[in-house]
């Protein structure tokens, strides 16, 4: 029989998690203009990434990430049939085509290149806080399916409700947690 303390402190760990991350790392962000891309300049947590897309279309990778549509929610998964978190997706997508990518959601916040988010583009990776939005912390993600005179959408799996794999407009929630784009595609 598990112990009440157990039973606590893995509650508190769950809920501080989201997508797998629980490094801090301090990202300035931008609530109410997302014309410019918020900076990161400077942070020494997290290392730089290159992501190496090779011979992969943006158009490739959306289309496959889009026949996952459904596949439901589960914390800490890569595994289709399992599952995925949003970070879990991201990987499986990117496996498919041979990418190698971080696993965490934390450690995207370094790849690729800043963009802005009205300059964003289909294959373009959008990141999130977690549930905390003023935490500044990368804790949710994305991949961008259209950028339509503005008007944005993503693909993830998300986990309010179990929902799971979808596509999602920025909302008032999304617009919130925003915290970059980046660009991993040339």
């Amino acid at each position: 029989m598990r112990s009440s303390r157990w039973i606590i402190a893995t509650a508190v760990f769950l809920l501080l998690q989201s997508c797998g991350s629980t490094k801090e790392v301090s990202v300035k962000k931008n609530n109410t203009d997302h014309s410019t891309a918020p900076t990161d300049a400077g942070n020494k947590n997290i290392p730089a990434r290159v992501i190496n897309t090779k011979d992969v279309s943006p158009d490739s990778l959306v289309k496959f990430a889009q026949t996952l549509t459904g596949i439901k929610y589960k914390y800490g998964s890569a595994i289709k049939e399992q599952g995925f978190d949003c970070s879990g997706f991201i990987s499986y997508v990117f496996n498919h085509f041979n990418i190698s990518v971080p696993r965490s959601s934390i450690d995207f916040t370094n790849a690729g290149t800043t963009v802005s988010l009205n300059k964003s583009r289909k294959g373009d990776l959008i990141l999130f806080t977690g549930s905390d939005a003023g935490s500044h912390i990368v804790g949710h993600m994305g991949i961008i399916t259209e950028n339509n005179n503005g008007t944005i959408r993503f693909i993830h799996s998300a986990s309010g409700n179990a929902k799971g794999v979808m596509v999602s407009g920025m909302s008032n929630y999304f617009s919130s947690h925003f915290v970059k784009v980046i660009r991993v595609f040339n």
